[in-house]
């Protein structure tokens, strides 16, 4: 069982339904590597916190063009659809302001990845938008 912190603030339904329909627009834009319609749904500067090689901790902002080169790269080509798998756990701080941590397996041409991650989403006029992005690993990448 997962305890969550208490943050003070106890989500709507809308507010867990409006995050899990934007999930559901980030898979399936992923899953088809569309990473222009993916960085439509960013706030950029996006900020970016992962570990380098040597177990140091990293951090980066990207603009858009930087976000659309680098996840091309690591998208990949091809025509082969990526599926996602993910259970996701949000931790709203605000009716604007959530960090999501996710479980999810991604494959893609046979092989499955395991994949850990968090982001912080907030909402500006009614739709949210990814503005950091935090997972081991990318540090080198950075």
């Amino acid at each position: 069982m997962t305890f969550l912190p208490d943050t003070g603030y106890v989500p709507t339904d809308e507010d867990r339904t409006s995050l899990d329909a934007w999930f559901a627009e980030y898979d399936a834009q992923s899953a088809k590597r569309n990473v222009e319609r993916m960085a439509d749904m960013a706030v950029f500067p996006l900020n970016l916190v992962s570990d380098d090689a040597a177990g140091n901790g990293r951090s980066a902002q990207w603009d858009r063009e930087q976000f659309v080169a680098t996840m091309t790269q690591v998208m990949g080509e091809g025509s082969e659809d990526i599926t996602f798998e993910s259970t996701r756990t949000p931790v709203f701080l605000s009716a604007s302001m959530a960090v999501v941590f996710t479980d999810s397996t991604m494959t893609q041409a046979g092989q499955s990845t395991q994949l850990r991650y968090a982001d912080i989403l907030i909402r500006r006029d009614g739709k949210w938008a990814f503005q950091t992005m935090i997972q081991g690993g990318w540090g080198d990448n950075l």
